[in-house]
C-alpha cells in the first residue's frame, strides 16, 4: 500500500511504545512475555493501514497480532486504529517481511497473513513476491511444523502465481476460493483494499496452505 508521506508518522510511532515495538530483534523468544500472556500469536505481513489487524484483534481477543510493515505512514495510520479500539493484544513492527527470522524463534507464530500483497509482475520482479520461495522459507524458520498460511489478493495472476509456488515448495493446500465473497465462508474480516475492490465488482481470491515438515520433505 504506497501513501503520500505523513507528516510526524516516525515520531507518532516512537511515542507509543507500548503498541510499537521499536527494537524487534531484542524481542526473540520473548513475544509471549512482551504481550503478558502464552496465547497464540498470528502475524499479518503487509498490514497496510490495520484494517485486517485490528479487526480480526476485536472479533479474537484470545489471540494475539502483530501487524508488520516497511512503510512509515501506512504503519502510523495502522496505529491510529489500534489506539481507537485500544487493543491490548496487539503490536505492530517495522521490519522487512524477508527478515522476520531475526524477530521471532522457530515455532513462535502460530499463523501468518498475507493479505493484498504487491503482486510484481513483472518476471524479473518475481523475487520480490511475498510467496516467492525463499520469503516461504523464512515463513516457515518461526512457523510450527504444520503452521499455515492465510492469503487474500484481488490479483488472479499473483494468485496463480502463489498456488503454484506454494505447491512446488512442498506445501499443502488446504483450502481454495476463488470468489471468496459469492461463498459461505464465515467470519472474513475486509481490509481496506478489499473493501475497495470488492465494491468495485472484483473478485477476491483465497486460499489456506500448510507447511509439511521438513522431516517429510
Amino acid at each position: 500500500m504506497r501513501v503520500r508521506n505523513r507528516k510526524g508518522a516516525k515520531e507518532h510511532l516512537a511515542n507509543h511504545p507500548e503498541y510499537v515495538i521499536l527494537q524487534p530483534e531484542q524481542a526473540k523468544g520473548r513475544w509471549q512475555e512482551l504481550f503478558g500472556n502464552d496465547n497464540p500469536i498470528h502475524i499479518e505481513v503487509g498490514s497496510g493501514k490495520g484494517g485486517f489487524i485490528t479487526g480480526m484483534a476485536q472479533a479474537h481477543p484470545e489471540i494475539n497480532y502483530i501487524g508488520v510493515d516497511m512503510q512509515l505512514s501506512v504503519l502510523s495510520y495502522a496505529l491510529d486504529k489500534v489506539l481507537a479500539a485500544d487493543l491490548p493484544n496487539v503490536r505492530l513492527l517495522r521490519v522487512d517481511g524477508s527478515s522476520l527470522g531475526h524477530y521471532f524463534a522457530k515455532g513462535e507464530v502460530a499463523m501468518m497473513y498475507l493479505n493484498f500483497s504487491d503482486p510484481w509482475p513483472k518476471t524479473k520482479h518475481e523475487k520480490r513476491r511475498l510467496t516467492y520461495k525463499t520469503f516461504l522459507a523464512t515463513y516457515q524458520e518461526i512457523l510450527p511444523e504444520h503452521g499455515e498460511i492465510h492469503f487474500k489478493t484481488d490479483n488472479q495472476g499473483l494468485f496463480e502465481y502463489s498456488l503454484a509456488s506454494m505447491s512446488q515448495y512442498g506445501m499443502t493446500l488446504k483450502r481454495v476460493w476463488l470468489d471468496l465473497h459469492a461463498s459461505d465462508y464465515e467470519g472474513n474480516v475486509m481490509t481496506e483494499y478489499e473493501a475497495k475492490f470488492s465494491n468495485k465488482g472484483q473478485v477476491i481470491y483465497r486460499l489456506e496452505a500448510k507447511f509439511v515438515p521438513l522431516s517429510m520433505m
